[in-house]
């Protein structure tokens, strides 16, 4: 199998796993109507992007860690933040503000008349 074939594979499999996260999203919409679902479907298909990404990353993370010795030229060794953790975290910052953007869009829970729970306990 060719590395070209290997890589070909692996896209399909997170476009699958995007697919799969975009579905997920888009259920608990079911209940907001269509105009408005409509606008946010852009920001459902970035948000399960993101999420296959961040999965990736962590994996990544998890094998290699956070830093990695580095050095340039004659400088002494030094460990530093590696691309994948840097990566991680903008990307993580960039989808929690995007995943409130949505759940901000969506219907609030109707609230029980009972009162607080508490209460009749």
């Amino acid at each position: 199998m060719s590395l070209g074939q290997v890589g070909a594979e692996a896209q399909a499999e997170r476009e699958a796993r995007a697919k799969k996260e975009e579905k997920r999203l888009l259920k608990l919409f079911k209940a907001v109507d269509e105009t408005k679902k409509k606008a946010v479907l852009g920001l459902i298909q970035r948000a399960a992007f993101m999420r296959v990404l961040l999965e990736d990353l962590e994996e990544d993370i998890n094998v290699f860690g956070v830093t990695e010795r580095f050095q340039q030229g004659d400088q002494e060794p030094y460990d530093r933040e590696r691309p994948s953790s840097k990566i991680y975290n903008q990307t993580n910052g960039s989808y929690q503000k995007l995943m409130k953007q949505l759940t901000d869009l969506l219907p609030e829970a109707e609230e029980k008349e009972e009162g607080d729970p508490f209460e009749s306990f």
